[in-house]
């Protein structure tokens, strides 16, 4: 039969040449394609580039044997089947074989029915454990750990983050919203020994303050009105993982109290019980606020902030890390194109000189909504000065260029001002009152105002 790419592929190790041929007769008619090797030692040494799906190796050769093969093979390439023909197939050999990681083991003489059974399953295995990486490879692309960076600083601050994520180190990510401390984080975790267990993200900003303890430490059945049956809180959810509390600056002072004791003593209590849970967490904290300022106000406690900031990480705004932009949007684009099926290449010079130009105020989370937003109205196979927004193409550095009125000028900024603030926030309305410092009715009153 014609041989393809799709077709899998056996490489078989016998020293018998006869028995050789034979084999390869039976493979093609069983549409595999056969590789021939006479001696294990050259089988192994080009093991990585003929890249087999099954091996059939006997168990008695010249410079070898079988039992050396499944060795090799179980260091380098695991995932590859290897089968063992033998015709000293005793038990004791046999259970040697599979304790050593062979798949199966076939007792000459035997018929090539048996041998087609044998290939089958052991194909289908590795099929199926290739599809398994597959999947896992493809889902850790979509846990937003993939940072683009092209920058000096971005480079040293993923050199830091590969050289920390091996330790037990608290980490503190500070920075502006939409920087990416969360992406960061997640990295950390997934670059770490506790890569396979919980993360467990808490937006300290947004759990009230009447329910945070009961989410962070859990509750008992009947510790408080409406508490019908116990459950877990996050710290213990995430037990043998790791907690990101964003926003950690935004915790009250009791509940500051209840974490430094968490850290210092690596054990919880939930609410309405008397019994303590012992936890092995790792706690990554971000903030966009200079928290030394807030523990010389009295807002933050200065104990829990060298707990916290064992090794500190700031990520520079965009504006201040031009060279990203580029890269940044056409990872964007790329994403957001494959998401909304289409086949848009590239960014046109003009709207490229308009992101280089820009300010960023919502950094990367804004050049990123906008991406999108430009890639769903795009009809062409480039994005244009067309598909962008017109307040976007009027703005040059955060300023507006033409001005009118006073009046007019003050609703174009306040419109622009707005919608970067609740980009930054994920429309988090509590969270762009505090940084807008103002109420949050008069957010919404704006927000209505302007049609947003």
């Amino acid at each position: 039969m014609n041989q393809s790419k799709s077709t899998p592929k056996v490489l078989v190790i016998e020293d018998d040449i006869q028995m050789l041929e034979n084999y390869s007769r039976m493979l093609r008619r069983f549409g595999y394609e056969c590789i021939m090797e006479t001696t294990s030692n050259r089988a192994l040494e080009s093991l990585e580039s003929l890249m087999p799906d099954i091996i059939l190796t006997d168990l008695r050769m010249p410079d070898g044997s079988g039992f050396d093969v499944i060795s090799t093979v179980k260091r380098s390439n695991p995932d590859i089947p290897v089968v063992l023909i033998t015709a000293y197939a005793d038990i004791p050999t046999a259970v040697e074989a599979i304790k050593m990681g062979a798949y199966d083991v076939i007792a000459k003489p035997f018929t090539s029915e048996q041998l087609e059974i044998v290939l089958e399953r052991a194909l289908r295995q590795k099929l199926l454990k290739d599809e398994n990486r597959r999947l896992r490879e493809q889902l850790k692309g979509t846990t937003g750990v993939d940072i683009i960076a092209k920058s000096n600083a971005m480079r040293e601050i993923l050199g830091l983050v590969e050289r920390i994520s091996q330790t037990e180190a608290n980490v503190l990510i500070t920075g502006e919203s939409g920087t990416g401390k969360e992406m960061v984080a997640r990295m950390i975790h997934q670059k770490s020994p506790r890569a396979d267990m919980p993360f467990i993200p808490v937006d300290c900003a947004a759990i009230p303050e009447n329910l945070i303890e009961s989410e962070l430490f859990g509750y008992e059945k009947g510790a408080f009105t409406g508490a019908t049956n116990s459950r877990e809180g996050l710290f213990e959810a995430a037990n043998k993982g790791t907690v990101f509390l964003d926003e950690v600056a935004e915790l009250p002072l009791l509940m500051q109290s209840k974490l430094l004791r968490l850290l210092q003593e690596r054990k919880v209590r939930r609410l309405g019980s008397n019994r303590f849970i012992s936890l092995n967490v790792r706690i990554i904290s971000a903030t966009n606020r200079d928290l030394s300022k807030s523990v010389s106000e009295g807002l933050f406690r200065e104990d829990l902030y060298y707990r916290l900031n064992v090794i500190n990480i700031h990520l520079p705004p965009l504006r201040e890390r031009r060279e990203d932009i580029p890269v940044l949007a056409l990872h964007f684009l790329k994403q957001y194109s494959v998401a909304y099926e289409k086949n848009i290449r590239g960014i046109s010079a003009e709207v490229m000189e308009l992101l280089e130009g820009y300010r960023w105020p919502g950094n990367v989370r804004e050049l990123q909504n906008l991406i999108e937003r430009a890639v769903i109205l795009c009809n062409d196979d480039n994005l244009t000065l067309h598909d962008m927004p017109k307040e976007f193409i009027t703005m040059k550095n955060g300023i507006l260029p033409e001005l009118t009125t006073y009046q007019k000028a003050k609703e174009a900024f306040e419109r622009q001002y707005l919608q970067n603030l609740i980009k930054s926030v994920s429309g988090n309305i509590s969270r762009a009152a505090r940084l807008a410092g103002l109420n949050r009715r008069t957010i919404y009153r704006l927000l209505k105002k302007h049609g947003l």
